[in-house]
């Protein structure tokens, strides 16, 4: 008996990473061998290449908005039944088949994108309103961090509480002005722009989490902070501007 797991969320996301990653690598070695050419047929036991050809489809799963990710990596990476999908996502058997039939469409659709795709951009509103966020939050000014946020704002730190209303999220602010291991920067989280934050005494290192945000008319609507749902920033995507 190996005891109680202390992070049941970050356990349940590790198993279905594994198991995304199995199922994606299958498909990469089939996708790998041609009909016509024998010659033109890849070593499958290229642990490099397959990793590689694997993730890059893992992160075009990540790529789904939330639902449809879900559905289509239970059902069809899992192998769960819609019945189950439905208890376990507490959700109607019918908008899980909504969710697979969009979610697979949409595979189909990303998988048929050149691999060169640009560079996400941020337009100059969205680097300014980011770009104010993190200089006043790592200048540990949070009076002027609150005065960003929107009066219906909405807090979710993932795997740990969720806040709402100006008054309950400017205590996560609190929060923040006790610890020193964070420096924020600009970037993106799969093709998001987010917050990558990193440890100041590790600058070289890889961000540990991001936060993503999202605005209103100028003001901060949404915090998606995963600062306690760490495990997230080992499968994503995270690009430093």
């Amino acid at each position: 008996d190996a005891g109680p797991i202390a992070n049941p969320e970050g356990w349940l996301f590790r198993i279905a990473h594994n198991a995304a990653l199995d199922f994606l690598r299958r498909r990469a070695r089939e996708r790998a061998f041609s009909d016509e050419d024998p010659d033109m047929i890849v070593d499958p036991a290229n642990p490099t290449a397959d990793r590689q050809a694997a993730a890059a489809s893992l992160h075009t799963f990540m790529r789904l908005p939330v639902a449809q990710r879900s559905s289509v990596i239970m059902m069809d990476v899992l192998g769960y039944s819609l019945q189950e999908i439905s208890d376990m996502l507490d959700t109607s058997i019918p908008a899980i088949k909504a969710a697979l039939h969009r979610g697979r469409g949409r595979l189909r659709h990303l998988a048929d994108e050149p691999d060169d795709r640009p560079v996400p951009k941020l337009s100059a509103a969205e680097r300014l309103l980011l770009n104010a966020y993190i200089d006043r939050f790592n200048a540990r000014d949070f009076d002027a961090v609150r005065d960003m946020l929107a009066e219906e704002v909405r807090l979710e730190l993932v795997a740990r509480t969720r806040l709402n209303g100006r008054k309950e999220v400017g205590t996560y602010f609190g929060n923040y002005s006790r610890v020193q291991d964070w420096r924020f920067v600009p970037g993106f989280a799969e093709d998001r722009p987010a917050i990558l934050v990193r440890d100041p005494n590790d600058p070289k290192a890889p961000p540990a989490y991001f936060i993503l945000l999202a605005w209103q008319d100028g003001k901060l609507l949404t915090i998606r902070d995963f600062r306690h749902a760490r495990y997230a920033a080992e499968s994503a995507q995270l690009l430093v501007l």
